[in-house]
């Protein structure tokens, strides 16, 4: 399990193989940086080591060029898919100085946001398909952020059957945490991240 808690955000993030692998195809990044967090989700096609090729290469990405847009990201990402399996990858990026969480997202993998000074969900639908290394429509889906604000990214390993309720009576990152561990049904490459939006809890 990883863990990033500060004054702006705390997020924790489950990963774990399907049954029978050693390795899983599912790989996620989670970084802070000091005007934005930027987490991500990559499920490689299928399992085992072809799916886990595809999903490695991105953090690397992210790692190395932080700074751009989630769009630039992952098309850069979708670059380095040619003559590999491919995998459906999200992107999430906190902008602290704008207040604000943007999701990009080609393929099978879900975001949900409860904003509890509203009581809305927040569900933006990610595009259809998958990484190859073919040309992609993205699209970056844009919202303002409060303190509060509690959010679950997750690869389709993961079951979540009504996200808004659970979500919606999450009282912290761990707490929602431990709220979806406990709905899981194991038996795939699963992983999620979990988070809270502190913003210096203003």
């Amino acid at each position: 399990m990883t863990v990033i808690e500060s004054p702006w955000v705390h997020v924790r993030v489950y990963n774990e193989a399907k049954d029978g692998n050693r390795l899983s195809g599912d790989t996620y990044y989670i970084a802070e940086h000091p005007d934005f967090f930027l987490c991500a989700i990559a499920d490689g096609l299928g399992n085992g080591p072809g799916a886990k090729e595809s999903a490695d290469v991105i953090p690397q990405i992210l790692a190395e060029y932080a700074d751009e847009t989630i769009d630039q990201l992952l098309e850069r990402c979708n670059d380095e898919m040619v003559y590999k399996r491919g995998a459906a990858v999200a992107l999430v990026k906190v902008d602290y100085r704008q207040r604000t969480i943007s999701y990009s997202c080609v393929g099978n993998v879900k975001f949900y946001m409860y904003q509890k000074k509203f009581d809305k969900m927040i569900y933006p639908l990610p595009v259809m398909g998958y990484l190859s290394g073919r040309k992609q429509k993205l699209r970056t889906q844009t919202y303002p952020v409060y303190a509060g604000d509690t959010f679950v990214l997750h690869s389709d390993g993961v079951m979540i059957k009504n996200p808004k309720e659970l979500i919606r009576q999450a009282r912290s990152a761990d707490h929602l945490y431990e709220r979806v561990m406990k709905g899981m049904e194991f038996g795939d490459d699963a992983t999620f991240i979990a988070g809270r939006i502190k913003l210096n809890e203003l």
